[in-house]
């Protein structure tokens, strides 16, 4: 993205709803204090579930919206919207009937209208009604918190949904930024959403036999990534949202700079659809450098995808040690999944997230829970406390999805 020929991207605003809090001000103060937001499950069906520890946003939509409007839209579209309002306040965003066309909304998600789909399937196999609620389809398909968005803000740009599983945000977000910087438009709102904790969607992921196991000392801890004994990721759910512009754009309002978006990658891992690989993945980290132009020794932190898998952790550590070299030693690696579970779609843009909030504080989320390292997985994980890193000038988010479709960020602190 170094070519003068295109535009540079920046991030002027940000938002979040995410189990470790619903503003930029709590998650930065839960986030680098080394917070869990794991918690047992207080839905009813939660007796009925084997696995009943998950990372919930406390999100109420009555406390942001009428009854009316909340009333159409799934909890994905619900938690979407409401972060695109912040985020636009955050960037102190007017939008103007001239930027309307040269704006738009790049949304990921996995699973799109779960809540919607399942209350649909009680109604008809449980309860044996005939008739669905009249929204039904609008409120479940996947791209409805997208165009939910472009509607409240009237938006007349690019409007996609991306969504390929656990990297559709990191994908949303990547992409959003090559519109700006080709110069397709001029700012565009670009994060992901997910809400998958639902009785039937929690008993598909217990069948898959990835979920975690919940700690009997601390149900925080069940989510261990990088340790000897971890047993697997902890669901979660939530939104987050970024504003993107061109430098240019955001220059000439006076706008507020977070940070800038460098490079972006993405690869396919074609080999198995759940177990990834080192060559994808290093595929997609080496993409990402070779679209920043950085040689590799350049970044300094990764957030890292960091599942709590068995499979996952030791091979994103075996990537980076695989891209990085000697120089995987030097550099750090967090998974902030550790504290905010796995958010599916939304992952990857909370990493982002919390990844420019690390270089705008000097400072490194810790891996918590990490008590018994893997000795397979030998690098620095910053291990149950924050640690400062001063100048801290190139940081990378990674996203791996099941589908085999990895995304690489990286950010470049702005001075």
């Amino acid at each position: 993205m170094t070519d003068s020929s295109h535009q540079r991207v920046v991030i002027t605003g940000l938002s979040v709803v995410s189990p470790l809090g619903n503003t930029i001000a709590d998650l930065t103060q839960n986030v680098f204090a080394g917070v869990s937001g794991i918690k047992r499950l207080d839905t009813p069906f939660a007796d009925q579930l084997d696995c009943k520890i998950a990372a919930q946003a406390q999100f109420n939509p009555a406390d942001h919206f009428s009854k009316h409007a909340y009333s159409m839209l799934d909890r994905t579209s619900q938690m979407a919207l409401h972060t695109s309002i912040e985020a636009v306040k955050d960037a102190n965003l007017v939008i103007s009937d001239a930027l309307k066309p040269r704006m738009g909304i790049y949304l990921g998600t996995g699973m799109g209208g779960s809540h919607s789909i399942e209350e649909g399937y009680v109604r008809l196999y449980k309860e044996g009604l005939s008739r669905l609620k009249p929204f039904t389809v609008l409120m479940s398909m996947n791209n409805a918190a997208a165009s939910a968005i472009a509607s409240e803000h009237q938006l007349t740009g690019p409007n996609q949904t991306f969504s390929t599983a656990c990297s559709s945000s990191a994908v949303a977000i990547g992409e959003a930024a090559r519109l700006i910087r080709h110069g397709y438009v001029d700012v565009m709102l670009a994060g992901g959403a997910e809400a998958l904790l639902t009785f039937g969607t929690i008993k598909a992921w217990e069948a898959l036999r990835t979920l975690a196991e919940e700690d009997s000392n601390a149900t925080g801890a069940s989510c261990k990534p990088f340790s000897a004994d971890r047993t697997g990721m902890v669901l979660g759910e939530g939104s987050a949202m970024v504003v993107l512009e061109s430098l240019a754009h955001a220059t000439t309002r006076g706008a507020t700079i977070y940070a800038e978006i460098a490079g972006y990658g993405t690869a396919n891992d074609s080999d198995h659809i759940t177990q990834p690989s080192v060559i994808g993945q290093s595929a997609t980290i080496l993409a990402a450098l070779k679209d920043a132009d950085l040689p590799p020794n350049t970044i300094q932190y990764i957030n890292a995808h960091g599942t709590g898998t068995l499979l996952n952790d030791t091979t994103e550590s075996n990537a980076i040690k695989n891209v990085f070299g000697s120089h995987a030693y030097d550099l750090s690696v967090s998974s902030t999944k550790s504290m905010h579970g796995h958010l599916m779609g939304a992952a990857g843009a909370l990493e982002a997230v919390i990844t420019v909030l690390a270089q705008r504080n000097n400072q490194l989320p810790p891996t918590i829970n990490l008590v018994n390292p893997d000795p397979e997985c030998d690098l620095d994980y910053v291990p149950n406390v924050a640690k400062s890193l001063p100048k801290l000038e190139y940081a990378m988010s990674n996203s791996f999805a099941f589908g085999g479709t990895g995304a690489s960020l990286i950010f470049r602190k702005f001075n």
